[in-house]
C-alpha cells in the first residue's frame, strides 16, 4: 500500500504505486540536501519547509483539503511551539495534516504548541499511523509532550521524527529518541523504512517504529 522513509528533521517520504508525498523536504535548514521528487507532491507543515521546486507536480502548505495522486490530504491550522498565543494577532503558522491512503489514516505533526485542543483531536480522529517530532528543547514537542499527544490520539503505529542525530545540524539541539521510547513503554521496531501492505496488516496494539535516517 505504502512505504514511509525518514529523511531527518520532520522530513519523510510516503510512497505508493500512484505517487510520492515528500513532507517538509527543505533539509538545508539542518545541513542536508533538499529533497526533490520529480512529479511528486511537496507538503510542508510550515512555509519555510517548502523547497518550491518546479520538479514537484504541486507544492502544498497550509490549511485546506487536497486530493493528488491518490493522497487525500486535510490540513488544519496550529500554533507553533514558540508562538505567543496571548499576544493579539498571533498567527497559527503551522499546519498539521491528516493524510488518507486507501483505508489508512496518517497523522503528520510539525513544530506545534504542546496543548492538544479539541479541534486538533477531531482532525486526528481515527489515526492509524502517527508521525510526530520528539526532540524538544524549546523548538518542537519534547518527549513528554509527544507522549501525551500519542496517547490521546491512539494510533497503532508511531513514527518519531526530529530527534538528535550526529549527521544533522539542528537550529536548536535536540534530545535523543530514547527518552520518548522510555516514556511510551511500547514495543519498538527498528527498520530502514516502514512498509504497510494493507490496512489489515496494521498491528493490533500500538508499536513504535524507529526508522533509519536515509
Amino acid at each position: 500500500m505504502f512505504d514511509i522513509e525518514y529523511k531527518g528533521g520532520n522530513a519523510v517520504i510516503i510512497t505508493t504505486k500512484k505517487g510520492s508525498l515528500a513532507i517538509d523536504p527543505k533539509r538545508s535548514i539542518f545541513g542536508l540536501k533538499n529533497i526533490v521528487v520529480k512529479n511528486g507532491i511537496e507538503l510542508a507543515t510550515e512555509a519555510r519547509f517548502l523547497t518550491n521546486s518546479p520538479e514537484y507536480q504541486v507544492n502544498l502548505e497550509g490549511p485546506g483539503e487536497y486530493e493528488v495522486s491518490g493522497f487525500l490530504i486535510y490540513g488544519a491550522p496550529a500554533y507553533r511551539h514558540l508562538d505567543d498565543r496571548t499576544k493579539e494577532g498571533t498567527i497559527m503558522a503551522s499546519t498539521l495534516y491528516r493524510v488518507e491512503v486507501d483505508d489508512v489514516n496518517i497523522g503528520v505533526i510539525g513544530n506545534v504548541d504542546p496543548e492538544i485542543t479539541d479541534d486538533i483531536l477531531e482532525t486526528l480522529d481515527n489515526i492509524d499511523v502517527l508521525i510526530i517530532p520528539v526532540g524538544g528543547n524549546g523548538y518542537t514537542l519534547d518527549a513528554t509532550a509527544a507522549a501525551a499527544w500519542a496517547n490521546k490520539i491512539g494510533p497503532k503505529v508511531i513514527i518519531p521524527v526530529h530527534y538528535q542525530n550526529k549527521a544533522l545540524s539542528y537550529e536548536v539541539p535536540q534530545d535523543s529518541v530514547d527518552t520518548f521510547v522510555e516514556l511510551m513503554k511500547l514495543p519498538v521496531v527498528d527498520e530502514k523504512k516502514y512498509k504497510l501492505k494493507t490496512a489489515a496488516t496494521l498491528p493490533v496494539a500500538a508499536e513504535i517504529h524507529k526508522l533509519e535516517l536515509s
